[in-house]
């Protein structure tokens, strides 16, 4: 954490933050502090034109002249109901890994012809689902999957359009459980062991598939580019080798996603935008593709989740207690913590904390941010800087929490997980409601075969 008494830098908030002229914060004309008084803490709260802005971003960045966006936005790191209406105006593709995130965009009326089904283990549901649904892509992620596809086409479902989800063997420098494109990984067939080829293969040569090419995708919360130009370089190699070996034409190279964020002002420096983002993926993809003789060169597709929401979302809590350990640090409790953000102790991720209500104050005190939880790891930020006022009853805020915060929330504790709202426009707008003590006990039942609620 950076070390001097500086306030929040607004870098890492949404660009249309504001500073008032006595020091508040706002987010979409509205007054930050005073969201915590009128829809309670914990409380996630998204800028919507942020939302939108970044997803607009990407589409200019990739579209292709037919109209395409060639971008979907990846569901994991935050779906509901509003953000799949939000992907959905701005014309890009959704992707989503399971049959819950499927059945929602569905219920938000997100068209099926745009999404893209992923999954290391797809049950037969899922896949009936997004076959019979008309999902516009699967990606296939292993022999097992091709062989249950086949058997669904055998019974009835429709033919679908399918990616080879591949590893290719690429080092991302990230954390080692998001990382993804290694050798030994969960997810895909291996290039190395010739696995992907074999499956090109079996692909093409199959009724039961409209083979289209492959994906990969090789990490998350990457910043250094260099990584994006080996994956191209393997799949471009890999795509002339399919070309090769089944005498299918090879129409699409999926290279994912993994752009990271700025989680604290150290990372400023080195953060590449979504246009560089753009702009190298895009130069490295036609060079190696050229270099490989496709011809013509497949279609780049790519997904973003985190760079469009990450920065778009901040957590508010209201402080519960102040602790100061003698020769140790000082605890700022917070009325939330591990199940609404478990990021930090599972990856230790790092954050930075301020208090809305005076976001142009120093911060001079070295503070932890504890959560509320039985643990001693739930610490949301450790070794933070925050004024040294810091009060009972302050609303703090741990911004570029969009990501992987509410869509990894769990009940731990049995904890109610938090209300979702979108501020635009100076307007405030629920969009996930905050889940209610009832909700605790809906699924329960008793000796007698009754539910709780």
């Amino acid at each position: 954490m950076p070390g001097d008494d500086a306030p929040v830098d607004l870098r890492l908030l949404p660009g249309r933050a504001v500073a008032t002229s006595d020091g508040r914060l706002e987010l979409g004309g509205i007054d930050v502090a005073a969201l915590a008084d009128e829809y309670g803490t914990p409380l996630y709260v998204y800028d919507e034109d942020e939302l939108r802005d970044r997803c607009r971003a990407y589409r200019d960045t990739f579209a292709t002249e037919d109209g395409r966006a060639n971008v979907s936005y990846a569901a994991k790191a935050f779906l509901c109901g509003a953000m799949a209406r939000v992907v959905d105006d701005e014309g890009l593709e959704l992707e989503v890994a399971s049959g819950g995130e499927l059945h929602v965009a569905l219920h938000a009326g997100f068209p099926p012809a745009r999404m893209v089904l992923h999954g290391n283990n797809k049950s037969d549901a899922e896949l009936r689902a997004a076959l019979g649904g008309g999902v516009g892509r699967v990606v296939v992620d292993g022999f097992d999957e091709l062989d249950r596809i086949e058997q669904l086409v055998t019974d009835g479902l429709p033919r679908p359009r399918v990616l080879l989800r591949v590893t290719p063997g690429v080092e991302a420098h990230t954390h080692e459980h998001i990382a993804t494109g290694a050798d030994d990984s969960k997810f895909g067939f291996s290039v190395v062991s010739g696995a992907a080829l074999d499956a090109a293969r079996r692909a093409a040569a199959s009724d039961a598939f409209d083979f289209l090419g492959f994906h990969c995708h090789i990490g998350s919360q990457i910043l250094a580019l260099d990584a994006f130009d080996d994956a191209a370089a393997v799949m471009a190699r890999l795509a002339a080798d399919a070309v090769a070996a089944t005498g299918h034409p090879v129409e699409e190279l999926n290279l994912g996603g993994g752009l990271g964020v700025a989680y604290v002002a150290d990372d400023l420096a080195e953060l590449p935008g979504i246009a560089t983002f753009g702009a190298a993926v895009r130069a490295a993809h036609d060079r190696v593709c050229k270099a490989a003789g496709l011809d013509p060169v497949p279609r780049l597709t790519v997904e973003a989740g985190r760079s469009i929401v990450a920065t778009a979302g901040l957590t508010l809590y209201r402080v519960g207690a102040v602790k100061v350990v003698p020769g140790h640090r000082t605890y700022v409790a917070v009325d939330g913590g591990m199940s609404d953000n478990p990021r930090p102790i599972t990856y230790g991720a790092r954050y930075e904390a301020f208090l809305p209500a005076r976001v142009t104050s120093p911060r001079t005190l070295t503070a932890t941010v504890a959560g509320k939880h039985c643990e001693q790891g739930d610490l949301l930020v450790t070794d933070g800087r925050l004024p040294a006022d810091v009060a009972v009853g302050d609303v703090l805020a741990v911004p570029v929490t969009g990501a992987y915060a509410a869509s990894m929330a769990s009940n731990y504790n049995l904890l109610t997980r938090p209300a979702v709202v979108f501020v635009r426009g100076g307007e405030a707008r629920v969009v996930v409601r905050r889940e209610t003590l009832d909700d605790l006990v809906s699924r329960d039942v008793d000796a007698l075969g009754k539910t709780g609620a």
